[in-house]
């Protein structure tokens, strides 16, 4: 079907080409597919026009022998509408298909801009890890996560915002990556006679260990890792199998200071990865689509019937 819609497509911008925008190939060709197979569907002038971008978007398509040509429909036609950039396009297209991602998880990985976060926490893992796991595992984090589903109005502490990331865990695996299965919320680890309590506790299928994430709202600071370090050897002693890999820490701040970050992960045996958080998807997105939207306080003030804002 693809390879279908893909000559046709062709044809389209070649005739389009020859004989100008004005001659309305397009609108021709959907009304004499109706007339002459009224039962036929999908030759509307709208989808007529997607055919055509997919073969600009694709000149060499009888060839690829990618994710492209293995994706439905649908998804070609959110990696058209929404991305100009082919790399970027091929980027997504593999995702997508070596994730298993649906038609809206794709629109919501292009909208939050993963190919700009994937594997770029601040990490240790290629002095902690073999060089074989370090790569994925490093793919496997990003920063800054998007938590746009989490409302943050009055959430002052990291409890209550750890009790937002839970109610809605399935957008928070979503955002979290292939892989990663919920283990437990404030987990108990009991050393010796005192008990802690681990923020979140996941295991990841595909890198084979445990991730002990920890959650806070201030800006990040080098004592956070001794207190998850701990956690860590704690869940290596009492919860990981014998084939199970050493367990990685991901340290989830507001905000830090990449220097900061990376000059205190030094030293550090166990695999950490540190990155930001953030709840709203306007600064994720590029700034002339930003401007364009309205701020937190500027809905609220809508919604409240308030116009002093």
């Amino acid at each position: 079907m693809l390879l279908s819609y893909w000559s046709i497509g062709n044809q389209l911008a070649k005739r389009e080409s020859e004989q100008g925008w004005g001659s309305k190939v397009v609108t021709r060709l959907s009304a004499d597919v109706r007339s002459a197979f009224p039962e036929t569907r999908g030759f509307s002038p709208r989808n007529l026009r997607y055919m055509k971008s997919f073969a600009e978007a694709w000149p060499e398509f009888p060839m690829l022998q990618q994710a492209v040509a293995t994706l439905p429909w649908g998804h070609n036609v959110v990696l058209i509408d929404k991305l100009e950039d082919q790399g970027t396009r091929l980027w997504y297209a593999e995702r997508a298909l070596a994730d298993g991602w649906s038609r809206n998880v794709l629109v919501h990985q292009i909208e939050t801009r993963l190919h700009e976060r994937s594997g770029k926490a601040v990490t240790n893992f290629s002095t902690t890890m073999p060089p074989e796991d370090s790569d994925l595992a490093q793919q496997s984090f990003k920063d800054p996560y998007v938590f746009d589903f989490v409302s943050t109005a009055g959430k002052r502490n990291e409890r209550e915002f750890e009790g937002q990331l839970v109610l809605h865990v399935e957008k928070f695996l979503l955002e979290l990556g292939q892989g990663f299965a919920f283990v437990g919320r404030q987990f108990r680890l009991t050393i010796g006679e005192d008990e802690f309590f681990a923020d979140l506790l996941f295991y990841n299928f595909r890198l084979r260990c445990f991730v002990v994430v920890e959650l806070k709202a201030t800006s990040f600071k080098p004592e956070y890792l001794g207190q998850i370090n701990m956690y860590m050897s704690a869940v290596d002693d009492l919860l990981a199998q014998a084939d199970d890999q050493p367990t990685i820490g991901l340290l989830l701040c507001k905000t830090k200071n990449n220097v900061v970050a990376e000059y205190s992960l030094r030293g550090f045996s166990k695999p950490i990865g540190i990155a930001e958080w953030e709840s709203e998807i306007v600064k994720s997105l590029p700034k002339e689509f930003a401007s364009t939207l309205p701020s937190i306080s500027e809905l609220e003030a809508e919604l409240s019937g308030d116009t002093s804002e």
